[in-house]
């Protein structure tokens, strides 16, 4: 192991909190569970380390992917880290530089900020993207894998409640309208009990979005769903009365 340098002793003596609390390592502990998310989402080539400042000759507190720059728990804060704890405690919640690994591998790296509740730089979460990965691989963590494709359904972020309900309507409607088992003059019945069983009719204004997609009135949607009620109650209507 190279020697340490001057540099990184002096600025190692001054990152190190002098007084660090129950409540900081408390802190620190519940940041852990973002080192396995980050990595999780971004794939076998990012390394995500945990800091702690109480500490830096032993800041490492977790590592995952720590194999792609041989970083284990208990080492210590790179002199490249140190090197911007001044930074970050003048300003800002994170930097990014590019840089290189312990092992001389090329990496994208950001560096966020972590702090007490009194506002007090505690640690660093530190996000190393290794970019001397090959292409093919990188991607492949971004894509689902051949098994796991036919499970995988869109989540849809919209952007308002119309937008919602009318992609529920829309899906709902293409089901229906492809199902050999659903005659047609029973479709419009059979969409609005599926909706109403999605929860689509516990949003405001539902109804009337319905109607005018499936072009018939409010009162025809509420005869069905009051159809619908009515034959969800008739079992446990049967149990009680034998």
């Amino acid at each position: 192991m190279p020697a340490e340098s001057g540099t990184a002793r002096s600025l190692k003596k001054s990152a190190a909190k002098s007084t660090f609390s129950q409540q900081d390592r408390q802190l620190l502990d519940l940041y852990g569970g973002l080192v396995d998310g980050v990595a999780e989402m971004f794939g076998k080539h990012c390394e995500v380390v945990l800091h702690s400042l109480a500490d830096p000759n032993r800041s490492v507190l977790k590592v995952a992917n720590g194999g792609l720059s041989g970083c284990q728990v208990g080492a210590p804060m790179t002199e490249q880290a140190l090197r911007l704890l001044p930074e970050l405690e003048r300003q800002g919640e994170a930097q990014t530089c590019f840089t290189q690994s312990r092992l001389g591998t090329p990496m994208k790296s950001s560096t966020q900020a972590l702090r007490s509740l009194q506002g007090e730089l505690i640690g660093l979460l530190c996000i190393n993207l290794h970019l001397g990965a090959p292409f093919h691989e990188l991607m492949a963590d971004f894509l689902p894998r051949v098994a796991e494709r036919a499970e995988v359904s869109p989540e849809n972020f919209n952007n308002n409640v119309e937008e919602l309900v009318t992609l529920t309507v829309e899906r709902t409607i293409d089901a229906i309208n492809a199902d050999p088992d659903v005659a047609n003059n029973a479709k419009n019945k059979q969409i609005v009990t599926t909706l109403y069983e999605k929860g689509i009719f516990d949003i405001k204004d539902a109804i009337a979005m319905v109607s005018n997609k499936l072009n018939i009135s409010k009162h025809t949607v509420y005869l069905y769903i009051r159809q619908k009620k009515r034959d969800d109650e008739e079992p446990s209507h049967h149990q009680e009365n034998p």
